[in-house]
C-alpha cells in the first residue's frame, strides 16, 4: 500500500499545483525610496496598481513613499493617482484605487536624515497595527547607486532591516550594480552585512519580460530545438537591444555610465546566459543560477579588442522625420564627454556545446528603431543539390525571439517559390503573443515586484553573476578608456562604421530588425 505524501500549503484551500489559481502576496508593505524619479512614476507605482487591480495584493497592502519633498500622505497619494491614470496597463477602477489609497503613506527626508528613518520605522510599526502587514516589509531602492550604501546603513541603524517572529524584510536594488568589479564587490559587501543573501533582490527588468521567460519554455519544453542548439548547427548568435530615442532627461544618470555598463553588463549578458545554459535540474532559483553562472564563467573575450569591439556616440540626424540633436548637444552633457551611446562586443563561450560559436552583443541609442531581439543564426546546409541560381536568394536559417516590441518568435527557412522553376527563397513563420493568447502580457515590473513580495527569487541575479559580468566587461572598458573619444554615428542609423567592420571581418553582417 502506497502512502501519498503532500506538502502543506500556506493556504489550506489552495493547492499550489493548481495553475488556475493565482499566487497572491501575503500581508506586507512596499517602501519605495526615490518616488519622485521617472522609474517610480512610470513603472513602479503603476505596476503596484496593476497588481492590485488583478487581485494579486493582500487587502491590507501598504505603499510607503520616501523622498525629500514637503509632502503629507495625501500629496503622495495624488502623485500615485496621477501616475496610475497616465501609465497603468490595466483600466482604472475607482473601487480598487480607494482600497489601495487607504494604505498609502509618505515620509519626508533625505538619505542622511536619521530622524526621517526613525519616523519611517514608526510608520512601519503603525502599518503592522493598522493594516495588518505583520512585520513584512520590502524596501525598493529606486535611487542612484551612489546612495545604496547610505540607505542600507540607515535601514540597519533604525532597525528596519531586522525582522522578528517569522516576519521578513527584503531589499530591492536597481541596476547598475556598481560601475566596475571593485565597486560591485564593495557594494555587495555593504549589503550582505545588513541583509542576508536570500533577502536581497537585484532587479533586472528584462528578466521579467514574458518573452525572456518563453526562451526557457522554448528550449526546455520542446524536443525539436535541443538537438540543433549547439555548435554543430549554430553559426553565431546576435543579441540586440536598440532604442530610437536619445537620453532625454537622464543626462545626470547616463553620462559617465554609458551603453556598455547600462545594458551589456546586465541585460545582454543575462540573455546570453539563458541562451547558452544547460538544462537546470529544476526551475528552482538555485538550480537556474548555477547553470547561468557556468556560462558566465566560461565567457571569453577576443584577443584583439580593437577589431572585435565597437563603441560610438550619436551625432545629430533625422529620427522619424524629425531632426534631433547629437549626444554632445543634449542638455546637461559636457561637450567633451567620452561616454558611449553605442556598444558592441564579440564574446565566446568556452564549453563543449558552444566552442567556436561567436556571440555578438550590441546596444545603442538613436538607432534605426526600438527593438530587442535574440537571433540564433544557423549554418548553411553542407550540400545543396540545386543549381547556383536556384538558391541565390536563400539566406541562413534562423530563430529570432522578439522581446520588444511585438513579443513573439520568428523562424526563417527556405521554401520553394510557386511555379514551374525550382527557386528557393527565405520565408518566415511567425508566432505572436498577441495573436495566440487572449490575456495581455503583464509589465516586467509587475512580475518582479510580485516575486519580491512572494519571496520568489528565480528571476533575480545574485552577486556572483554580477561580479562575473564585470570581470568580462572591465577589460573592454579599460581598453576604450585608453583610446579617447567614441566614434560618432548619425542618429537614425544602425551605429558606427566600426561595428559593421567588426562583423565584416568575420564574414558576417548584423541583422536589420
Amino acid at each position: 500500500m502506497r502512502t501519498r505524501v503532500t506538502t502543506p500549503s500556506a493556504n489550506p484551500l489552495r493547492d499550489p499545483r493548481d495553475r488556475r489559481l493565482p499566487r497572491i502576496a501575503g500581508p506586507c508593505s512596499l517602501v519605495i525610496f526615490g518616488v519622485t524619479g521617472d522609474l517610480a512614476r512610470k513603472k513602479l507605482m503603476p505596476a503596484v496598481y496593476d497588481l492590485a487591480n488583478r487581485g494579486l495584493l493582500p487587502p491590507g497592502f501598504a505603499l510607503v513613499g520616501f523622498a525629500r519633498r514637503d509632502w503629507v500622505d495625501q500629496d503622495f497619494a495624488q502623485i500615485v493617482h496621477d501616475s496610475v491614470r497616465e501609465h497603468a496597463r490595466t483600466e482604472f477602477r475607482e473601487d480598487v484605487w480607494q482600497e489601495l489609497c487607504k494604505g498609502i503613506r509618505f515620509v519626508a527626508g533625505d538619505f542622511s536624515d536619521e530622524g526621517a528613518f526613525d519616523q519611517l520605522s514608526q510608520v512601519v510599526l503603525d502599518l503592522d497595527r493598522v493594516r495588518g502587514t505583520k512585520g513584512n516589509h520590502a524596501f525598493y531602492l529606486s535611487i542612484p547607486p551612489k546612495f545604496f550604501g547610505d540607505v542600507v546603513q540607515q535601514l540597519k541603524r533604525s532597525g528596519l532591516s531586522v525582522s522578528n517572529d517569522g516576519a521578513w524584510r527584503r531589499v530591492v536594488i536597481e541596476k547598475p550594480f556598481g560601475h566596475d568589479l571593485e565597486s560591485a564587490r564593495e557594494l555587495n559587501t555593504t549589503i550582505d552585512e545588513v541583509f542576508p543573501s536570500g533577502t536581497v533582490f537585484r532587479i533586472d527588468h528584462y528578466l521579467g519580460k514574458e518573452t525572456v521567460q518563453n526562451l526557457l519554455a522554448l528550449r526546455f519544453a520542446n524536443t525539436m530545438f535541443e538537438p540543433i542548439w549547439n555548435s554543430n548547427y549554430v553559426d553565431h548568435v546576435q543579441i540586440t537591444m536598440a532604442e530610437d530615442i536619445g537620453i532625454g532627461g537622464r543626462a545626470g544618470y547616463y553620462d559617465g555610465i554609458g551603453a556598455a555598463r547600462d545594458v551589456i553588463q546586465n541585460h545582454l549578458l543575462q540573455l546570453l546566459a539563458l541562451t547558452a545554459m544547460e538544462e537546470p535540474l529544476s526551475f528552482a532559483a538555485n538550480d537556474v543560477r548555477v547553470e547561468k553562472e557556468k556560462v558566465l564563467t566560461a565567457l571569453t573575450l577576443p584577443r584583439d579588442l580593437d577589431k572585435h569591439t565597437s563603441r560610438g556616440q550619436y551625432a545629430a540626424g533625422w529620427q522619424g522625420g524629425v531632426q534631433v540633436p547629437g549626444y554632445l548637444e543634449e542638455d546637461g552633457i559636457s561637450p567633451t564627454s567620452v561616454t558611449e551611446t553605442f556598444a558592441a562586443v564579440r564574446l565566446g563561450v568556452d564549453t563543449r556545446r558552444w566552442a567556436g560559436v561567436p556571440f555578438y552583443l550590441r546596444t545603442g541609442k538613436r538607432l534605426g528603431r526600438r527593438v530587442t531581439e535574440l537571433a540564433i543564426i544557423f549554418k548553411r546546409a553542407p550540400h545543396l543539390p540545386f543549381s547556383a541560381t536556384d538558391t541565390e536568394e536563400l539566406g541562413q536559417n534562423s530563430i529570432v525571439i522578439r522581446i520588444q516590441p511585438d513579443e513573439g518568435i520568428t523562424m526563417r527557412f527556405g521554401s520553394k517559390v510557386p511555379g514551374t522553376q525550382m527557386e528557393v527563397r527565405d520565408v518566415n513563420m511567425d508566432f505572436a503573443y498577441g495573436d495566440s493568447f487572449t490575456e495581455s502580457s503583464p509589465e516586467a515590473y509587475e512580475r518582479l515586484i510580485l516575486d519580491v513580495l512572494l519571496g520568489d527569487p528565480p528571476l533575480f541575479p545574485r552577486h556572483e553573476e554580477v561580479e562575473l559580468g564585470w570581470k568580462i566587461l572591465d577589460p573592454v572598458l579599460e581598453h576604450w578608456a585608453a583610446k579617447g573619444r567614441p566614434e560618432p554615428y548619425e542618429s537614425g542609423t544602425w551605429g558606427p562604421r566600426s561595428s559593421h567592420e567588426m562583423m565584416a571581418r568575420d564574414e558576417r553582417t548584423w541583422r536589420r530588425p
